[in-house]
């Protein structure tokens, strides 16, 4: 039977899916899958996986894909990051019977990306691209879709989604954001965007961005006349989000465990879903989001989640008659709701006076406080500097390295051509020389070398040049021996 394509695809593989949720590395396991899918979800993508590691290892094969068979888990398509046409198709082959399509991430932003070379780092190579959606179109039996990140020019990006469309993709999800709006600077998704790349296509489209309740799903749809539309961290605070409810987090949170219980998954996991469900719940028992943080069972974790509980109810037990959730919640904090994002702008005002000339404290500002500061220090910095008090953070303070004299690498402080190890093995084997400070002991080995050859022949023991030169050597050996 040929595979499906394009609005046939989507119809009958995918069940005309509205409703989807992202892709999320280490958040969108089978048992977050299943919860989703319990409530509204219709379709469902798994994390994020590594081509190359998928392709090697049968242990990430079988944690990630190859778990127990769940028939509830369908429609699911497979995303994977990779930057070689070979090592995707061969990864996707291995994936593509437990699934229904395979999607390649072109559109994770984060600097793990950029170092591995794959996600929203891939879209200026679109010859590269080309190849691999090629190749996947032609080898699969199911068929191929992309994620993406638009470009800040409508008329570029409309162009790379045609290009992917011609390459072979068979259904697009475009996330309303450039690859550099993500974090505190994601600012708002364009769904200019989505709808130009939605008529420029003819593959079904998914718009991905600003989704926060099922009010959004229904507007983002009207506005830009998508097939679906993909939800993350609205779908991470809610995952009631597409029935169109705000449940009681513990309801939600309940649930999900019991999953767990019989599909488990990493505590990891399990812990960052119940920061995220009880995000605001956690803002106001403080001693309790400790407990969740440090506890080391999913035992620990539903004792944690059931005093969250008992104190919310409490609180409703105490509640007074017209009580309005506080903070500028739209609801009181033990229901389900978003997490709205503080801008660059709300973020600075909480951190106070930010001391950039746009008025956003970066990162590394943070960290590089001179009077340092452990309350502006990251909290990795401050585990370090709780560990040992006397540590400094201040870059003027770290030593400077001396370089070596021939490729700018941090030299060998006791070397003695003055280079890093590299090059003064080079130069060492080259010239039959010692180094002590780098452990190179070639002029050593090679005269104990001569020494036991001539002892094998009841030669003299020649000695070394200054140029360390061997052929010298043996002619003074030979000239000793003639003269006597």
């Amino acid at each position: 039977m040929p595979k499906l394509r394009g609005e046939a695809f989507w119809r009958e593989t995918l069940r005309s899916a509205h409703y989807v949720v992202a892709p999320m590395v280490d958040q969108s396991e089978l048992a977050w899958r299943l919860l989703s899918r319990r409530h509204g979800a219709q379709l469902c993508y798994t994390p994020m996986l590594h081509a190359q590691v998928f392709l090697r290892d049968a242990n990430y094969r079988r944690e990630n894909l190859y778990g127990e068979a769940c028939p509830e888990d369908r429609p699911l398509i497979v995303q994977f990051c990779a930057n070689d046409p070979e090592v995707f198709v061969q990864a996707a082959l291995l994936a593509q019977d437990y699934c229904d399509a395979i999607d390649l991430n072109l559109g994770c932003p984060q600097m793990i990306a950029k170092r591995g070379h794959y996600g929203a780092f891939l879209q200026e190579e679109w010859d590269l691209l080309q190849r691999m959606i090629l190749l996947a179109n032609e080898k699969l039996s199911v068929p191929i879709t992309c994620k993406i990140r638009v470009f800040p020019d409508i008329d570029k990006t409309v162009k790379y989604a045609q290009m992917l469309e011609k390459a072979g993709c068979q259904l697009l999800t475009v996330h309303g954001r450039t690859k550099e709006q993500k974090g505190p600077l994601a600012g708002v998704a364009s769904w200019e965007h989505i709808q130009a790349v939605r008529k420029a296509v003819n593959i079904p489209v998914f718009a991905n961005g600003n989704i926060q309740c099922l009010s959004d799903v229904e507007e983002c749809i009207r506005k830009t006349g998508v097939h679906g539309v993909m939800s993350a961290e609205g779908n991470l605070h809610n995952p009631a989000l597409f029935e169109g409810r705000n449940p009681l987090v513990w309801e939600m949170a309940e649930e999900y465990l019991e999953i767990v219980r019989k599909y488990p998954c990493p505590l990891s996991y399990v812990r960052a879903h119940l920061f995220k469900l009880w995000h605001h719940t956690l803002q106001v028992y403080q001693q309790l989001r400790e407990e969740l943080a440090k506890v080391k069972t999913l035992e620990g974790i539903v004792d944690v989640n059931r005093e969250l509980k008992l104190r919310c109810q409490e609180e409703i037990a105490n509640q007074k008659e017209g009580e309005k959730p506080k903070e500028g919640l739209s609801f009181f904090h033990w229901i389900c709701q978003p997490y709205i994002r503080p801008g660059p702008k709300e973020r600075c005002r909480e951190n106070g006076d930010c001391g950039t000339e746009k008025g956003v404290r970066g990162k590394r500002a943070l960290e590089e406080e001179e009077d340092g500061n452990s309350e502006l220090l990251s909290k990795n910095k401050q585990k370090k500097k709780l560990r040992n008090p006397n540590k400094s953070f201040d870059p003027s303070l770290k030593p400077k390295y001396a370089k070596c004299d021939q490729c700018g690498n941090p030299k060998g402080n006791k070397c003695v051509f003055n280079m890093c190890r590299g090059c003064c093995k080079k130069r060492a084997f080259k010239e039959t020389a010692d180094c002590p400070g780098h452990g190179l002991l070639f002029k050593t080995k090679y005269e104990k070398s001569l020494s036991w050859q001539h002892s094998q022949r009841g030669i003299q023991t020649p000695e070394i040049s200054p140029r360390g030169d061997a052929e010298v050597g043996d002619l003074a050996v030979l000239k000793e021996a003639g003269d006597s």
